[in-house]
Protein backbone atom coordinates (compact mmCIF):
# COMPACT_ATOMS: atom_id res chain seq x y z
CA UNK A 1 0.00 0.00 0.00
CA UNK A 2 2.89 2.39 0.98
CA UNK A 3 4.25 1.51 -1.87
CA UNK A 4 1.45 2.15 -4.65
CA UNK A 5 1.15 5.57 -3.00
CA UNK A 6 4.80 6.39 -3.23
CA UNK A 7 4.37 5.82 -6.87
CA UNK A 8 1.54 7.59 -7.32
CA UNK A 9 3.26 10.62 -5.67
CA UNK A 10 6.40 9.88 -7.45
CA UNK A 11 4.14 9.95 -10.76
CA UNK A 12 2.35 13.20 -9.88
CA UNK A 13 5.57 15.05 -9.22
CA UNK A 14 7.35 13.72 -12.69
CA UNK A 15 4.01 15.13 -14.42
CA UNK A 16 3.98 18.59 -13.04
CA UNK A 17 7.67 18.67 -13.43
CA UNK A 18 6.99 17.86 -17.34
CA UNK A 19 4.07 19.83 -17.52
CA UNK A 20 6.22 22.84 -16.53
CA UNK A 21 8.77 22.15 -18.46
CA UNK A 22 6.62 22.13 -21.32
CA UNK A 23 4.72 25.53 -20.37
CA UNK A 24 8.54 27.18 -20.29
CA UNK A 25 9.53 25.98 -23.74
CA UNK A 26 6.16 27.14 -25.38
CA UNK A 27 6.99 30.59 -23.06
CA UNK A 28 10.64 30.77 -24.01
CA UNK A 29 9.84 30.31 -27.73
CA UNK A 30 7.31 32.73 -27.98
CA UNK A 31 9.32 35.57 -25.81
CA UNK A 32 12.52 34.38 -28.23
CA UNK A 33 10.42 35.60 -31.54
CA UNK A 34 11.06 38.99 -31.77
CA UNK A 35 7.93 41.38 -32.31
CA UNK A 36 7.89 43.17 -35.45
CA UNK A 37 7.32 46.79 -35.83
CA UNK A 38 4.63 48.41 -37.43
CA UNK A 39 6.17 50.97 -39.09
CA UNK A 40 9.50 50.23 -41.07
CA UNK A 41 9.70 53.73 -43.03
CA UNK A 42 8.07 55.72 -45.80
CA UNK A 43 10.02 55.75 -49.62
CA UNK A 44 9.69 58.68 -51.93
CA UNK A 45 9.56 57.65 -55.27
CA UNK A 46 10.29 59.19 -59.05
CA UNK A 47 8.56 57.78 -62.14
CA UNK A 48 11.41 58.22 -64.86
CA UNK A 49 9.15 55.49 -67.23
CA UNK A 50 6.14 56.96 -67.15
CA UNK A 51 7.23 59.64 -68.86
CA UNK A 52 9.22 58.31 -71.37
CA UNK A 53 6.88 55.83 -72.39
CA UNK A 54 4.20 59.16 -72.40
CA UNK A 55 6.73 60.90 -74.87
CA UNK A 56 7.67 57.82 -77.10
CA UNK A 57 3.89 56.85 -77.77
CA UNK A 58 3.05 60.31 -78.76
CA UNK A 59 6.16 61.53 -80.39
CA UNK A 60 6.78 63.47 -78.16
CA UNK A 61 3.45 65.15 -77.47
CA UNK A 62 2.79 64.52 -74.38
CA UNK A 63 4.67 64.29 -71.11
CA UNK A 64 3.90 63.19 -67.73
CA UNK A 65 5.74 63.62 -64.75
CA UNK A 66 4.79 61.71 -61.59
CA UNK A 67 6.17 61.54 -57.57
CA UNK A 68 4.88 58.50 -55.11
CA UNK A 69 5.58 58.15 -51.64
CA UNK A 70 4.83 54.65 -49.85
CA UNK A 71 4.97 53.15 -46.10
CA UNK A 72 6.33 49.99 -45.02
CA UNK A 73 3.59 48.45 -42.79
CA UNK A 74 4.36 44.92 -40.60
CA UNK A 75 6.64 44.57 -43.41
CA UNK A 76 4.03 43.52 -46.10
CA UNK A 77 1.92 46.41 -46.81
CA UNK A 78 2.60 49.15 -48.54
CA UNK A 79 -0.32 52.41 -48.57
CA UNK A 80 0.66 54.21 -51.46
CA UNK A 81 -0.01 57.83 -52.85
CA UNK A 82 0.55 58.48 -56.51
CA UNK A 83 0.70 62.45 -57.37
CA UNK A 84 1.44 64.14 -60.89
CA UNK A 85 0.52 65.96 -63.83
CA UNK A 86 0.21 65.07 -67.96
CA UNK A 87 -0.67 66.55 -70.80
CA UNK A 88 0.54 68.06 -74.11
CA UNK A 89 -1.35 68.08 -77.66
CA UNK A 90 -3.76 65.44 -78.49
CA UNK A 91 -5.77 64.62 -81.56
CA UNK A 92 -8.97 63.30 -82.74
CA UNK A 93 -9.46 62.63 -86.76
CA UNK A 94 -7.05 65.02 -88.69
CA UNK A 95 -8.84 68.09 -87.73
CA UNK A 96 -9.56 68.43 -83.99
CA UNK A 97 -6.19 69.02 -81.93
CA UNK A 98 -6.25 70.01 -78.34
CA UNK A 99 -3.22 71.11 -76.06
CA UNK A 100 -4.55 70.15 -72.58
CA UNK A 101 -2.80 69.89 -69.23
CA UNK A 102 -3.76 68.62 -65.51
CA UNK A 103 -3.30 67.26 -62.51
CA UNK A 104 -4.04 63.59 -61.12
CA UNK A 105 -4.16 61.60 -57.69
CA UNK A 106 -4.01 58.03 -56.99
CA UNK A 107 -4.78 56.06 -53.49
CA UNK A 108 -3.67 52.38 -53.00
CA UNK A 109 -2.41 49.81 -51.45
CA UNK A 110 0.46 47.28 -52.18
CA UNK A 111 1.05 43.79 -50.80
CA UNK A 112 4.38 41.67 -50.32
CA UNK A 113 2.38 37.78 -51.05
CA UNK A 114 5.42 36.08 -49.76
CA UNK A 115 6.08 35.61 -45.90
CA UNK A 116 9.55 34.04 -45.99
CA UNK A 117 12.29 36.65 -45.16
CA UNK A 118 9.97 39.07 -44.48
CA UNK A 119 12.40 42.04 -43.51
CA UNK A 120 14.15 42.13 -46.60
CA UNK A 121 14.36 45.07 -48.87
CA UNK A 122 12.97 43.82 -51.75
CA UNK A 123 9.83 42.91 -52.33
CA UNK A 124 7.37 41.33 -55.17
CA UNK A 125 4.54 43.73 -54.68
CA UNK A 126 0.68 43.04 -55.97
CA UNK A 127 -1.77 46.28 -55.18
CA UNK A 128 -4.79 48.29 -56.04
CA UNK A 129 -5.52 51.79 -56.97
CA UNK A 130 -8.20 54.62 -57.44
CA UNK A 131 -7.62 56.96 -59.46
CA UNK A 132 -8.94 60.74 -60.38
CA UNK A 133 -7.67 63.41 -62.31
CA UNK A 134 -8.15 67.16 -61.47
CA UNK A 135 -10.13 68.75 -64.62
CA UNK A 136 -12.18 72.03 -64.58
CA UNK A 137 -15.24 71.06 -66.30
CA UNK A 138 -15.08 67.09 -65.83
CA UNK A 139 -13.43 65.02 -63.91
CA UNK A 140 -12.95 61.74 -64.20
CA UNK A 141 -12.15 58.48 -61.86
CA UNK A 142 -10.82 55.00 -62.41
CA UNK A 143 -9.33 51.99 -60.59
CA UNK A 144 -6.24 50.11 -61.74
CA UNK A 145 -4.71 46.68 -60.90
CA UNK A 146 -0.93 46.58 -60.36
CA UNK A 147 2.00 44.07 -59.97
CA UNK A 148 5.66 45.02 -59.74
CA UNK A 149 8.73 44.56 -57.93
CA UNK A 150 11.50 46.98 -55.38
CA UNK A 151 15.33 46.10 -55.12
CA UNK A 152 17.18 48.01 -52.91
CA UNK A 153 20.63 48.76 -54.66
CA UNK A 154 22.53 50.79 -52.38
CA UNK A 155 21.99 51.45 -48.86
CA UNK A 156 23.67 54.11 -46.45
CA UNK A 157 23.31 54.11 -43.07
CA UNK A 158 19.57 54.16 -41.91
CA UNK A 159 18.44 54.71 -45.13
CA UNK A 160 18.03 53.07 -48.86
CA UNK A 161 18.06 53.81 -52.34
CA UNK A 162 15.38 51.83 -54.67
CA UNK A 163 14.37 51.17 -58.25
CA UNK A 164 11.61 49.57 -59.15
CA UNK A 165 8.98 48.53 -62.02
CA UNK A 166 5.40 47.86 -62.30
CA UNK A 167 2.46 46.92 -64.50
CA UNK A 168 -0.93 48.08 -64.27
CA UNK A 169 -4.37 47.56 -65.61
CA UNK A 170 -6.47 50.51 -66.26
CA UNK A 171 -10.63 50.83 -66.03
CA UNK A 172 -12.12 53.64 -66.30
CA UNK A 173 -15.14 54.18 -64.32
CA UNK A 174 -16.65 57.27 -65.48
CA UNK A 175 -17.78 55.83 -68.96
CA UNK A 176 -19.97 57.57 -71.57
CA UNK A 177 -23.49 56.95 -72.73
CA UNK A 178 -23.93 56.04 -76.36
CA UNK A 179 -25.25 59.58 -78.05
CA UNK A 180 -22.86 62.26 -76.72
CA UNK A 181 -21.86 64.69 -78.75
CA UNK A 182 -18.22 65.45 -78.69
CA UNK A 183 -17.88 68.38 -76.21
CA UNK A 184 -20.09 66.73 -73.38
CA UNK A 185 -17.98 63.62 -73.49
CA UNK A 186 -15.03 65.52 -71.79
CA UNK A 187 -11.36 65.71 -72.42
CA UNK A 188 -9.79 62.74 -75.39
CA UNK A 189 -6.83 62.23 -72.90
CA UNK A 190 -7.54 61.94 -69.19
CA UNK A 191 -3.96 63.04 -67.19
CA UNK A 192 -2.77 59.56 -65.00
CA UNK A 193 -4.92 57.40 -67.34
CA UNK A 194 -4.25 58.22 -70.92
CA UNK A 195 -6.93 57.99 -74.15
CA UNK A 196 -9.91 57.82 -73.17
CA UNK A 197 -10.93 54.42 -72.98
CA UNK A 198 -12.71 52.04 -71.16
CA UNK A 199 -9.57 50.21 -70.39
CA UNK A 200 -5.72 51.59 -70.35
CA UNK A 201 -1.93 49.38 -69.96
CA UNK A 202 0.48 51.50 -67.98
CA UNK A 203 3.77 50.56 -66.35
CA UNK A 204 6.62 52.47 -64.38
CA UNK A 205 9.90 52.37 -63.79
CA UNK A 206 11.11 54.07 -60.82
CA UNK A 207 13.94 55.16 -58.36
CA UNK A 208 12.76 55.95 -54.76
CA UNK A 209 14.85 56.69 -51.51
CA UNK A 210 13.48 55.03 -48.33
CA UNK A 211 14.01 57.42 -44.69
Amino acid sequence: MKLNRLCNIVGLLLLSVGLYAADSTTVATKESKPKQPIYQGMTLKLDIGAAALAAALSSGKLQQYELAMNWRLKYRFYPTLELGCAGGQTSKGDSLHYNQYGGYMRVGCDICPFKRHPESPHALLLGIRIGTDFQPKKVDCWGEVVAGCQVEIAKVKNTGFYMGWTGRLKILFTREKDGLLADEMGPIYIPGFGKRGNTRWGASYYLGWRF
